[in-house]
Parts: structure tokens; sequence; C-alpha cells
């Protein structure tokens, strides 16, 4: 049904909800004239003879003079006060039935198109309120991709957040998906990956091997991709060429890459880089030390080290070292503090800042 043969429709209910009481109106002003006035003057007079207040003359004159100007006003209502009244009603109802829609084309035009299409599912999704649980959000778009399975947009917004809820399996069934429908990425292949690695415990499956291989054929630059490319190497038994992987990312990343501390760690990690060299009698004691001791011990000397050069900051090697123990922990955020405050320390000497940038770029650090 044409959208503008609704509108007709609801434009004559209005204009017939706005003559109806024009026309009811003008019968209750017909009555309340001054013919009912006299009628009830005629009613009063045969009252007062009845009960004798007045005698049969008086009540017969009364009746002659009262139906003379009965007379008088029903002649003076079909003169021209008649017409001014019909003129006055075919006026609005005029107005009723051309003003109304020309008011509410006047207001529709500019601001509104009955043709419009709806908005797509991404964009309702963004407008859905804040307040709404996510899991609500996530049932109404399942229940959309139900009766519209090939919507590729739809399972590409959909995979990240199945991710984000921990329904790994679920959000694996949306990436494949994703590429079926809005088409082959090596994002989308890594993605892909990505999940099938967490949903088995952080163990590169094959599966899930030969997404990332995929990604990277697509796109030999893929960040996600080769670290994790990398890391099955890793659980192969290869930690070279694991390593070998990792320091040619750290080479072509840019210094301000956020990802770039975590690799460092991971490089320094498998490589075995040395904590801070220890005495011999800790040595041995160590090795009788359960493994949260032994962690607690090594921390503990980190710590000293590190209070240690922030009193004397001229010692290079112990810099070195401290950043060294940090990226061996996992601590991304301290060897970088621990960068700059080692550059801070040596400033003053430029034969010290030139040994402290060597041995960072020994580390895979800038130097």
């Amino acid at each position: 049904m044409s959208p503008w043969f609704v509108f007709a429709i609801m434009t004559a209910i209005a204009a017939f909800a706005v003559l109806w009481p024009l026309g009811r109106g003008a019968a209750r002003q017909r009555e309340g004239s001054e013919a009912a006035v006299y009628k009830d003057q005629l009613a009063e007079v045969d009252r007062d003879a009845q009960i004798g207040l007045i005698g049969p003359a008086e009540a017969a004159a009364a009746r002659v003079e009262i139906g003379r100007r009965l007379l008088a006003s029903a002649d003076a209502e079909r003169a021209a006060p008649a017409t001014s009244r019909r003129g006055w009603r075919r006026g609005v109802a005029v107005l009723a039935l051309l003003g109304l829609p020309a008011l509410a084309l006047a207001v529709y035009l500019p601001i509104g198109s009955p043709m419009m299409a709806d908005d797509p599912l991404a964009q309702r999704t963004k407008t859905a309120s804040a307040s709404q649980p996510l899991e609500n959000l996530v049932a109404q778009v399942e229940a959309h991709l139900e009766k519209n399975p090939s919507d590729g947009r739809g399972w590409t917004v959909l995979a990240p957040v199945l991710t984000k809820l921990g329904r790994l399996d679920d959000a694996a069934r949306a990436y494949r998906n994703s590429l079926t429908y809005a088409g082959e990425s090596a994002d989308r292949h890594a993605d892909l990956g990505e999940v099938l690695a967490m949903a088995a415990g952080g163990v590169v499956t094959t599966e899930a091997k030969a997404e990332f291989e995929r990604a990277v054929a697509m796109n030999a630059d893929d960040v996600k991709a080769r670290y994790f490319l990398g890391l099955a190497a890793e659980q192969d038994g290869r930690p070279k060429d694991a390593a070998a992987m990792w320091r040619a990312m750290l080479d072509k990343a840019p210094a301000d890459a956020p990802w770039r501390p975590m690799l460092q760690a991971q490089v320094a990690r498998v490589e075995g880089t040395p904590l801070p060299a220890l005495p011999d009698e800790t040595i041995a004691s160590a090795k009788t030390m359960s493994e949260a001791d032994r962690s607690a011990m090594i921390r503990g000397m980190v710590d000293k080290l590190a209070t240690r050069l922030k009193q004397n900051g001229d010692d290079v090697e112990g810099w070195l070292r401290l950043v060294r123990a940090y990226m061996v922990l996992g601590e991304a955020d301290k060897a970088k503090s621990a960068q700059a405050e080692a550059r801070q320390a040596v400033a003053g000497n430029a034969e010290r800042l030139k040994q402290l940038n060597e041995g960072l770029k020994n580390l895979g650090l800038d130097g």
C-alpha cells in the first residue's frame, strides 16, 4: 500500500474530526435561539392561566403577542444571519480540508521521507541504548543472523563480541561465517587463528597455525599472525626459530609500537637471557627452594639492584642487568622505565651513554 494513500486517509479523518463539532454546534445554536425562549414563555402563560394568576382575556392577549414575536424571530433567522453562519462554516470547512494537508506537507517534507531505507544492522547496534546489557544486544544480533545467515557484516561485528564474552566456539563459528560471507582478509584469518588458540588453552593447534599461515600469505606484515607463528615454533621445540621470527618483527617495528616491549621480553625469555649474576652460595641454596621461593628471591635481588642504581647511577652494567631482568620477568613497563632512568643517570658522560646504548641494542632495545 502506498504511503501517500495512508496519509490521505489520515488527513480525511482529521478533517472530519474538525467539521463534525461545527455541524453539531449549528444545530445546538438553532435550539438555543429566541424561538425557544418564546416557546417557553407560551408554556408559562398556560400554567399561569390554569392556576388563576391571570384571567382568560389576559392569557389570550399574551399568547397573541408572544406568537407575533415568535413569527418575527423565525423570519429573522431565515434571513442574513443564517447566511453569514453558513459562510463562516464553509470557510472553516475549506481550511480543514485544504489548510491542514498543506500545513502537514510543509512540516513533513523538509524533515521526513517515507521512502527512506532502514538503518543497517551495524548502525542499529551502535545506536542501541547504552544501558541495555551486552548479552541482550548479542541475542538480538544472533536472532537477526538466524533469519539472515548470509549477512557477512553482521558476523564480522558479532565475532569479537563473542570472543570478549568468552564464547570461543561460537566466536570461531562467527569468524568462519565472516570469511565466507564478508570475504577473506588477513585480519579475519588471524582473528580466527587466535580464537582457536585461545580455545585450546594457548596452544597453537594445526588448524590455528593454518589460519595464521593464510593471513601471512595475504599480508606478510600481519603482526598477530607472525607472533603466533613464532609461538608455534617455540611450542614445536624450535626456540631459535621463534626468536628469529620475533627479532625480524622488531627490526621492522616502529619505535612506538605498543606491542614492542612485550615482544622484546619474549625474545629475552626464549633466548634464555640470564638474570643478574648470583653468588655461588646463593645459587646452591636456590636449588633446594620451591619455585615460588626461588621467584621471590630473584625478585628481591632485582629490587635491591634497582635501589642501588638509584643511589649510584654510574654503573652501566648494573643498568643493563636490571633492564634484562625486568624483560625476563615479563615486566615490560619497568624495563622501559629503567631505560629512561639509566639514560638520565649517565647523560653527563658521553662514554657511559654510548656504552649503555650499545648494551640496549644487544638486548634488542632502542639504543
